[in-house]
């Protein structure tokens, strides 16, 4: 399990803290590599637009986004998404593509072993 973590935000602490128990009362590795990325220093993440999700993943996926999710580009494929933090124009952007968006918190209630989710950013 990754150290405690010293970060200002407390909404990050508070995220990265769940994730981490989710990894391991679900046994799933993916919770703590999320957890992993969310607990890096700021410049050693990058923000996902919306048109790399439309370049590189197929339809109908779930994909998870340890950071931010910005509205460059466009998208036609309807996806699931969750992110630490969403713009309100990539929230519309997906969502006009029929697809949805969550927070990492409801992603880890509605797939708790994390099966199926692909981690992106």
């Amino acid at each position: 399990m990754a150290p405690i973590l010293d970060k200002q935000n407390p909404e990050l602490s508070h995220a990265v803290r769940e994730l981490q128990i989710a990894a391991k009362v679900n046994d799933a590795a993916i919770w703590g590599a999320v957890a992993q990325r969310l607990g890096r220093a700021r410049h050693q993440t990058n923000p996902v637009n919306v048109g790399h999700l439309n370049r590189l993943v197929r339809g109908e996926e779930v994909v998870v986004v340890p950071g931010k999710l910005l509205a460059d580009g466009s998208i036609s494929k309807p996806i699931t998404v969750a992110a630490f933090q969403c713009s309100p124009a990539a929230r519309s952007k997906i969502q006009a593509a029929g697809g949805v968006v969550l927070t990492i918190h409801e992603l880890i209630k509605s797939k708790p072993d994390g099966a199926g989710v692909r981690i992106f950013g």
